[in-house]
Formats: C-alpha cells, sequence, structure tokens
C-alpha cells in the first residue's frame, strides 16, 4: 500500500494521518480532499508525505486505499459524482452507513470495508474493528494499535453500540468534578484528581489476565467505599437501563443496513 486518500479530514482523520505518519516504518503517501481545509493544510504542512488535493475525484484517482470519513448524513453531497475504479479498495468509517448503502453511492464493484477506529490511534494504542475482513485494510489498522475482523454487520453494530458509550463516560468523570466542586474543592484540583485517578483504571485494563469482573472485586474492599456506591448507585435496575438504551441504539443500526 503506497497511497492513502481521505475524504474528509475531521477528528478521525486526523487520527488517522497522525497514526500512519507517527510509526518508525516508512509511512505511505496520504492524500486528503480539501473537506476541513484547515486541518488538512496543517497536517499537510506538518508531514512530508502529505498532499491536500484540488477535489475528493483526484483523491480516489491517485489512491490505492480510499478512507471515507464524511458524517454520514453529509455522505451524499460529499461523494456525489464520484468514479471509484472496481480496483481500488473503499474503507468505510461513517457511522450508522452500511457497506450496501454505500455501495449504491459510489456504484462501484470494489472492496468496501466498515471500521470504527477511533481517536486513540494517532498514538497506535486502539483497536479498531472492521467489516469483512481485508487483508490489506486489517493490515493498516494492525499497525495503529491492532485490528478486530468481525464477520458481518450484525456483530460491527454490536461493537458500533459499544463505542456509542465513550461520551457518557466522559460525561460521568465531568458529572463526578462537579460533584467535588459542589463541596468546596477547588475545580482544577478536582478535575486533575478525577484524570489522575481513572488514569490508572486504564493502565489497569491492560492486564488481560483478569477478566473485568475479576479487576473490579480486586479493587473492591467488602463493606468499603466502592462496594457501597457500586451497589447503591449502579443497581440492577440501572445496569437494565443501560442495557436497554444499548439495545435501543443497536436496533436503529441494524435497521440502517436494511
Amino acid at each position: 500500500m503506497k497511497r492513502i486518500g481521505i475524504i474528509g479530514v475531521g477528528e478521525i482523520g486526523r487520527a488517522i494521518v497522525e497514526g500512519v505518519c507517527g510509526g518508525e516504518e516508512p509511512a505511505p503517501q496520504v492524500l486528503l480532499s480539501p473537506r476541513g481545509a484547515a486541518t488538512a493544510a496543517e497536517l499537510a504542512g506538518r508531514y512530508e508525505n502529505v498532499e491536500v488535493c484540488a477535489g475528493n475525484q483526484e483523491v480516489v484517482d491517485r489512491s490505492d486505499v480510499v478512507i471515507i470519513a464524511v458524517r454520514g448524513q453529509d455522505r451524499h453531497e460529499a461523494l456525489a459524482g464520484l468514479t471509484v475504479d472496481d480496483g481500488k479498495i473503499v474503507v468505510n468509517v461513517m457511522s450508522g452507513v452500511g457497506n450496501e448503502d454505500l455501495r449504491r453511492t459510489l456504484a462501484t464493484g470494489a472492496p468496501l470495508v466498515r471500521a470504527i477506529p477511533l481517536p486513540a490511534i494517532r498514538e497506535r494504542r486502539s483497536v479498531t474493528v472492521t467489516c469483512p475482513s481485508h487483508p490489506v485494510v486489517d493490515g493498516l489498522f494492525e499497525q495503529l494499535g491492532g485490528a478486530l475482523p468481525v464477520a458481518d454487520e450484525g456483530a460491527f453494530n454490536v461493537f458500533s453500540a459499544l463505542t456509542g458509550t465513550l461520551t457518557t463516560h466522559y460525561s460521568y468523570l465531568a458529572a463526578l468534578t462537579e460533584w467535588a466542586a459542589g463541596h468546596g474543592i477547588d475545580a482544577a484540583d478536582a478535575d486533575g484528581y478525577v484524570r489522575s485517578l481513572f488514569q490508572g483504571v486504564g493502565r489497569a485494563l491492560s492486564d488481560r489476565t483478569r477478566t473485568l469482573g475479576r479487576l473490579a472485586a480486586d479493587h473492591e474492599t467488602p463493606k468499603g467505599n466502592n462496594e457501597r456506591i457500586r451497589t447503591t448507585w449502579f443497581t440492577p435496575a440501572n445496569s437494565e437501563a443501560l442495557g436497554q438504551a444499548l439495545d435501543g441504539l443497536l436496533a436503529d443500526l441494524d435497521k440502517g443496513q436494511r
């Protein structure tokens, strides 16, 4: 793979570029669409192998692998009139847009692969779910933290629903910070402590010898503070509500494949 094209240079497009260009091995040429012009120009100025093209068709024509990273609701406008040769490989990172939907939009016989890259791929430490498995695409994401190929879009949508909980986690941490500030703690001190506390949790997650349930138990003292919050706040009803929210999201994602 000598040339990667990216149509849509938002947060995920930027993270892909930074991950691809941040390794020790020689980076491929990266061709960017003019969408997100300021970000594209900044990346081209930072990396010698990154270039901003005049338009989306030029990105497609000059690339071996084309990554489509526009917002799903913008896809018809962004991709209108594009001609994609069957010899290209297209990576679809648009949330909620199935491969058959994208194939109809592009009217191409090129292989299409869905993927869920997360911002942490810029640091090469995030696993990316792909569907279907493709050696070139899986190889790309292996370099950026790992690839997890799944067999069908039903399974892919389960992982997509899990990804939808990410900002809820950040909001939970923000709520903890606000609670502490409401009890007289300096907001900056509360923010710094909560970040430090959960960065430690993140490091513990790298221990694959223990299940998540085991990690929870190992961090909890019987009748201690952690057990008290878990049993009084994260109750079975709370857990069921989370499951219902995920079920609703999954149903909508599945509906988008039909």
